[in-house]
């Protein structure tokens, strides 16, 4: 038996220089460095001959030096190596960068292995910084080698020996986290063969083989760890709200009229709210479908019913705007509502606690603030969490954990495809608001390139002229630890306000809001910007997030190429609130990857979440599902669902089988399983 819970300091090769580097990947334990799972293989098994080489292609030659290595030095800090190789069908020019101790190591006259990328200019051939192998003594070449997710400070060299390493520590020791049964029955590999297969694969059909293992177990803890969650709330005894409380009571006040979608909803929530088991659903809908009005009538039938309502909102700014809304609905019937942050002056918290333990406060809105030990409701009945792709289970548990068995609403502006939600929400049931408010003009969408600079600035001064705002996101507000490269290209959002307001547009108001500004500067900020004091508000993503300014009618987004496709969809919906037709420009790199230009053109495409939900997983893989970090849709570390959807549908079936057969993993059979689930909901879902 090993310890797969030991710090990574402890493996070979790793030592203290290199875990703070791990760390920022996620890798602290032995068990986490043998589960970071590359993102994609080289093959370097195969030689090709010269001639059949490809521009751009990525290959191993087998060739002969023929002349000396040449060092040239350009300059201060450039050095260029180069030399020639030839096999029987041509000549390859080998050219290194910064590498001069390499001359030591190449040999006119010998034969050596070279893999790299392909440069091809009409018929001449050239290879750019390759690795190299003697032949006869292989380490960089004639193998399928990992490539990982890295950061700019550890070398996939590190993290390919870190890992080499953490294998020889477990060979022969590690235990087997499946059943045996399950093993057979599905034709799976063993866990210590599957992982070194994993990592580094003796052929492709190993590798396949490897991964099938280790998805199928990951997909399947998940789903048992789901149904185990969805039972717990099904035995539990719910509340049932009253009767006589009537929806359509603040339906028929409301200054517009509600959709078919909404309605359908809320009837949904309504036969829950009114059954005795608890309610446990996920409300999706997309940017600007209406989610909140939902919420707002729900906690009305909660309040009249004599219980109070929790809403939960992932940002000071968003749980604000939630304050000002439930208030004005609400007040009029004589509801008392709080607003609790985490910037809440101490004498105020004190009062606002003493006072919801007491039964003086019907509905409180806040932040993470709510979770904290010290608020305490009296009669809790309905929790309500917003974007809950920012949440997870475990903030969900713990809030709900504050009331008997109350009921819980989960809401979520990024649009999961159907099928999937109901296979990763197991423990929920799902309502869809799959149509947009009438009023709601098509937001048009451009993806330009840099060359069209002076357009975009000549359009913002058109709107702003007309009486506009408008919104400017950046990906960074100070630089991170990137590569040099990116440094250069991220302009971080204060040296974008200071363009803006002394370049480009010195003659309107601008202004600029992030993540670690102080909450009380970047509300009175968000207020002047709501309130029309503010032309040009620079922001980080921290605006992604429900604000509601029916007034601005632009978002620019600065190095769109860099952000995720659904994260793109939430900020082009912060406009397009108002009755004014508005427009979102993306404005990326032309040399950006393939997958970039490929999100850019899905955003002029479409306005659909779900259609934008689907292309995202395709492009981007998963993220996180049970933990604290969520962005909307889970992250695993090895399974994908965009191609892992007919395995997780199977295992879906395997999972509720077992169930059937044994409620609770109490046999002798199911022993592993129980404590692989054990540990994932301990990891996850107790606080």
């Amino acid at each position: 038996m090993v310890d797969l819970k030991q710090n990574v300091q402890y493996v070979k090769t790793v030592g203290p220089s290199k875990v703070s580097a791990l760390n920022t990947l996620n890798v602290y334990t032995l068990g986490d460095l043998l589960t970071y799972f590359p993102r994609e293989y080289e093959d370097r098994s195969k030689t090709k001959n010269i001639r059949d080489v490809e521009e751009g292609e990525e290959v191993t030659i087998e060739a002969r030096v023929v002349s000396e290595v040449n060092i040239n030095r350009i300059r201060r800090n450039m050095t260029i190596l180069k030399t020639i190789v030839e096999d029987d069908t041509g000549r390859c020019t080998i050219t290194w960068f910064n590498q001069t101790y390499i001359k030591q190591y190449i040999k006119r006259g010998e034969t050596y292995r070279f893999f790299g990328k392909i440069s091809k200019e009409s018929n001449h051939f050239e290879m750019r910084n390759p690795v190299f192998d003697e032949i006869g003594n292989e380490k960089n070449t004639g193998k399928i080698m990992p490539v990982y997710p890295a950061t700019y400070n550890l070398s996939q060299t590190s993290i390919r020996k870190a890992v080499e390493n953490a294998l020889l520590m477990v060979k022969g020791k590690l235990q087997e986290s499946l059943p045996e049964y399950l093993l057979e029955e599905y034709h799976l590999e063993g866990l210590e063969k599957s992982l070194q297969e994993i990592h580094f694969p003796t052929n492709l059909d190993n590798r396949m083989k490897a991964r099938k293992r280790l998805v199928f177990e990951e997909l399947l803890v998940m789903q048992m760890a789901l149904l185990e969650l969805k039972g717990k709330n099904e035995k539990n005894e719910g509340i049932c709200f009253d009767k006589n409380v009537k929806m359509s009571d603040v339906i028929n006040n409301l200054p517009f009229q509600l959709t078919k979608a909404q309605l359908k909803v809320l009837e949904e929530i309504d036969n829950d709210m009114e059954s005795n088991k608890p309610m446990n659903r996920l409300l999706q809908g997309d940017v600007g479908s209406g989610k909140t009005v939902i919420s707002i009538i729900s906690a009305y039938k909660a309040v009249k019913s004599g219980y109070q309502s929790a809403i939960m909102a992932p940002t000071a700014i968003l749980a604000t705007q939630h304050f000002e809304e439930f208030k004005k609905i609400l007040e009029p019937y004589g509801i008392r509502i709080e607003l609790l942050l985490g910037a809440t002056k101490p004498k105020q918290k004190k009062e606002i606690i003493e006072k919801l333990a007491n039964g003086e406060i019907d509905i409180l809105i806040g932040t993470h603030a709510l979770l904290t030990e010290n608020v305490i409701f009296q009669k809790l009945g309905l929790v309500v969490t917003d974007e809950q792709h920012r949440f997870g289970v475990r903030q969900r548990t713990a809030i709900a954990d504050k009331g008997n068995n109350p009921d819980v609403l989960v809401m979520t502006a990024t649009p999961i495809p159907r099928t999937l939600a109901l296979i990763l929400y197991g423990d929920l049931d799902i309502s869809i608001i799959d149509e947009l408010p009438p009023n709601r003009k098509k937001i048009e969408t451009f993806a330009v390139t840099k060359r069209m600079e002076d357009r975009v600035n000549n359009f913002i001064r058109k709107n702003i002229d007309e009486g506009r705002q408008i919104y400017v996101v950046c990906p960074l507000v100070e630089e991170k630890e990137d590569t040099e490269e990116e440094k250069a290209d991220l302009k971080a959002v204060k040296e974008w306000t200071e363009i803006y307001q002394k370049e480009i547009f010195p003659e309107y108001r601008v202004e600029c809001v992030y993540g670690k500004m102080k909450t009380k500067e970047k509300e009175e900020i968000m207020k002047q910007f709501k309130e029309g004091n503010i032309d040009i508000l620079i922001s980080t993503t921290v605006i992604e997030v429900g604000v509601n300014v029916p007034n601005a009618s632009v978002m620019i987004v600065e190095n769109a190429d860099r952000f995720g496709l659904a994260q793109l969809h939430q900020l082009r919906g912060r406009v397009g609130r108002g009755q004014y037709q508005s427009y979102c420009i993306l404005k990326y790199d032309s040399h950006c990857s393939q997958v970039g230009k490929e999100r850019m053109k899905t955003m002029q495409e479409t306005n659909d979440g779900f259609v934008i939900a689907e292309k995202d997983l395709e492009l981007r893989g998963t993220g996180e599902f049970f933990g604290t970090r969520q962005h909307g849709l889970p992250e695993f570390k090895i399974a994908n669902l965009f191609i892992d959807m007919p395995m997780l549908k199977s295992v879906q079936s395997v999972a509720l089988k077992i169930e059937a057969e044994d409620n609770g993993l109490k046999q002798e059979k199911n022993k592993k399983l129980r404590n692989l689930i054990d540990e994932k909901l301990k990891q996850s879902v107790s606080l």
